[in-house]
């Protein structure tokens, strides 16, 4: 194993382990806060709920040492085992070694690693959520959002792979500007036509049946400078019993989307908040500032990837020949989970900042704070969730602040 090859090893084993790590972390802090007693949880469950929500949290936890011990030695296996440069050399011998041929490589064999992780996919879905009552999802569904899926990536990132393998023929020492400039192009496009094309692949929406309800969420939206034109119900119910809303849109075509089980969860006031939420991100144009930053980090990354792949030892590292665009840009990919995790704490504080500004502006269109703690809470205990996350723990996967900090923040805006 080469120097970098050990480097990158350790790394993932270190992610792993920290992973590990926090996730024992978090199972103690778990417990003990559920012996606190009622003080830490009354207001918002009831016994036999909250017994439920702290057997829910350590059954996720335990699952995700599982899918990360799974995943590290599967990424491990396919950069170290010698078995991907094999196979490119046999695939390479069959059917050459254009960027046309190559590339349908790496799309089989991204499309192999996805059939791998069916297992612990299966599982979370009809083991882990079907024991908590979640689960509505027949296996046929599964299967239709799976495959559809994978037809989508393929269709969409099979031709972008290869206009960005074409860039670095013809573009120079800058094809990754190009490139860059093209998956940002493309991401843009699908903010746009996703919820017009691809969303309706997977869910129904429907106009909302209540009219009197319908009419006061669009008075609302138009009180915050969203000016939709109706508002949809997407049969969330089929997959799931865990609920969601948002907006989504341009111009004309602004829509206003709510889960159906959403609507079994919450009173009319209580919806209104969930909205004037949802709206508080489209007033601080959280998703453009989300999008201009992930493109910028974006962009970082192809400069990194654009060196990287001109280095020799890069290749030898993991088993290839030299001067293999494709594979290149297929071990960045590989590798680019274990550099996110380290990023991830960052994002999602930048993320919780964007919640307690929704927040603020839920309460200040609401005029008051009531409502939104009484959704909150309410979400939490039909969602189960973990009330005493451990803080460690929150920082590294949590893109939303827990239940008490945005309680504490609500609360300090009313008093």
């Amino acid at each position: 194993m080469t120097t970098f090859g050990g480097v990158c090893l350790g790394l993932i084993l270190l992610r792993v382990l920290t992973a590990l790590g926090l996730e024992r972390i978090n199972q103690r802090h778990t417990r003990e806060a559920a012996r606190r007693g009622p003080a830490s949880w009354a207001e918002v469950m009831d016994a036999s709920t909250h017994a439920r929500s702290v057997a829910y949290t350590l059954a996720k936890s335990g699952f995700h040492e599982a899918v990360m011990l799974y995943g590290g030695i599967v990424l491990i296996a396919v950069l170290f085992s010698g078995v991907l440069p094999w196979g490119c050399r046999q695939w390479a011998a069959a059917l050459g070694s254009s960027n046309v041929s190559l590339g349908l490589f790496v799309v089989a064999v991204g499309l192999g690693l996805c059939v791998l992780n069916l297992p612990m996919a299966a599982y979370a879905q009809f083991g882990l959520e079907e024991r908590f009552g979640f689960n509505t999802m027949t296996p046929r569904l599964w299967w239709a959002d799976r495959l559809k899926g994978w037809a989508l990536s393929a269709a969409i990132g099979y031709p972008l792979l290869l206009f960005i393998l074409g860039t670095i023929a013809w573009a120079g020492p800058c094809w990754w500007l190009w490139a860059w400039g093209a998956v940002v192009a493309v991401q843009f496009v699908l903010w746009i036509v996703g919820p017009i094309w691809i969303l309706p692949l997977f869910n129904k929406l429907t106009p909302l049946p209540d009219d009197d309800l319908r009419r006061t969420l669009l008075a609302l939206a138009d009180q915050a400078g969203f000016p939709a034109r109706n508002v949809q119900v997407m049969d969330g119910s089929r997959r799931s019993r865990h609920s969601n809303a948002f907006f989504t849109g341009f111009g004309r075509g602004r829509k206003i989307v709510l889960y159906d089980t959403l609507l079994d969860q919450l009173n009319g006031r209580e919806l209104q908040s969930v909205l004037a939420h949802e709206l508080g991100h489209y007033h601080h144009r959280h998703l453009q500032k989300l999008f201009l930053a992930g493109a910028a980090g974006m962009l970082a990354g192809f400069g990194a990837v654009a060196w990287l792949i001109r280095q020799d030892w890069f290749y030898e590292a993991f088993g290839f020949e030299i001067g293999l665009p494709a594979i290149g840009l297929f071990l960045c990919a590989l590798l680019q989970r274990t550099v996110s995790f380290w990023i991830a704490p960052v994002a999602n504080w930048w993320s919780r900042r964007f919640e307690y500004q929704a927040d603020a502006f839920a309460a200040r269109l609401m005029g008051e704070t009531g409502s939104m703690i009484a959704a909150l809470r309410g979400l939490a205990a039909k969602n189960l969730s973990n009330l005493a996350p451990h803080p460690l723990y929150s920082r590294f996967h949590y893109s939303h602040p827990t239940l008490r900090e945005r309680e504490a923040a609500l609360q300090s805006r009313g008093s």
